[in-house]
């Protein structure tokens, strides 16, 4: 019987020794936004996405956002952690120039009163470091705007437009939108 006590004793132990090797929670953590929006938990019959963007979402913690913690006039990810990435199942318009149907990396310059926004053909890497604008896709200006109270936690949505939709960026009290039409 102690033999038993003591090879259980020892297979607790080397589980939570194991167990304590996986690291902790981002503290920003993954989301995904796609249009249709909720597609993923409303989807009706025959219903498909058009577009879907996998991103982190930082805190606002007290700090000042814009122009603070997110420098003006600087390429951002579009989040935390990785580089954000938006899908296009079909292919789009943005700002009059069409993008084909795949996968690009969503970077942004915030403003004070207008943000870049950068679609770029680069994949995989964390941050904005390795970013390189020869691989730009697209880049645009929209206004900033603002939201009707504080948003805590970084969002990215969409919302139905004239032909096609919105994608709503927010963080604090600024929104920017930026036409997809398809």
């Amino acid at each position: 019987m102690r033999k038993f006590l003591i090879i259980g004793l020892l297979v607790l132990v080397s589980s939570g020794a194991a167990f304590s090797q996986f690291r902790g929670l981002d503290r920003s953590p993954l989301d995904i936004a796609y249009f249709p929006d909720n597609f993923a938990h409303d989807r009706q019959a025959g219903e498909k996405a058009i577009v879907k963007v996998t991103y982190s979402r930082p805190q606002k913690k007290s700090r000042e956002i814009f122009g603070g913690i997110v420098r003006f006039d600087q390429v951002w990810r579009t989040g935390a952690n990785e580089a954000t990435e938006i899908k296009f199942y079909q292919d789009v318009t943005i700002a009059g120039k069409k993008i084909k149907k795949g996968v690009y990396s969503l970077f942004t310059i915030p403003g004070k009163e207008k943000w870049t926004i950068i679609i770029n053909s680069d994949l995989d890497y964390w941050g904005h470091y390795s970013y390189n604008e020869k691989n730009d896709v697209l880049r645009t200006e929209v206004a900033v705007g603002k939201t009707s109270g504080t948003v805590e936690a970084f969002t990215i949505q969409f919302r139905n437009a004239d032909g096609g939709a919105a994608m709503q960026l927010a963080w604090d009290d600024t929104l920017v939108e930026v036409p997809v039409k398809f």
